[in-house]
């Protein structure tokens, strides 16, 4: 499995594009709100999407759960479960919704971390990064036994990668 998450892109659709036609080789496409777009953008074909603070369509959703090669995926933007002082109200809405994965925005901080088997992923903003200058967007990749975290800039360099076993 490998997937593209990225988020906060609060109104620059053009590196939703770009980020999307250099990253083709993906089962899986994510965002993880704030992008401030219409829900039915041009950008957001073939992509899991959520509302984030800053989004006003009323079509996205708070959260979304994915299943892709037998790994469920839980979205959301994380404003509603107070992801900037703590992942302890998400990591229970995880484990009520049995998420292998967590993927989530709001703070524009990268991060990755397992936490009780379970892989917590902030890709970061593509458009305003904070705690450090560059804007970020993450690949996951998943091969059964251990998930690889690669921290993307803008213009596709590596910025960092992580990897965490699962026994």
């Amino acid at each position: 499995m490998r997937i593209l998450v990225m988020s906060d892109t609060h109104g620059d659709a053009t590196v939703i594009e770009r980020v999307v036609q250099h990253e083709q080789d993906v089962d899986a496409v994510f965002h993880c709100g704030d992008s401030e777009l219409s829900f039915g953008a041009t950008e957001f074909r073939n992509m899991y999407k959520v509302r984030g603070n800053c989004d006003y369509d009323k079509q996205f959703a708070d959260d979304v759960i994915a299943e892709i090669d037998g790994q469920t995926i839980y979205m959301t933007h994380g404003h509603l479960y107070n992801v900037k002082t703590t992942l302890l109200p998400l990591s229970y809405r995880s484990a009520e919704v049995s998420a292998n994965i967590v993927l989530f925005g709001h703070s524009h901080l990268l991060g990755a971390e397992l936490i009780d088997d379970t892989l917590f992923v902030n890709p970061g903003s593509l458009r305003l990064p904070r705690g450090r200058k560059e804007k970020s967007y993450a690949i996951i990749e998943f091969d059964g036994a251990k998930w690889q975290v690669t921290f993307k800039t803008d213009t596709h360099e590596n910025i960092s990668q992580t990897s965490f076993s699962i026994f």
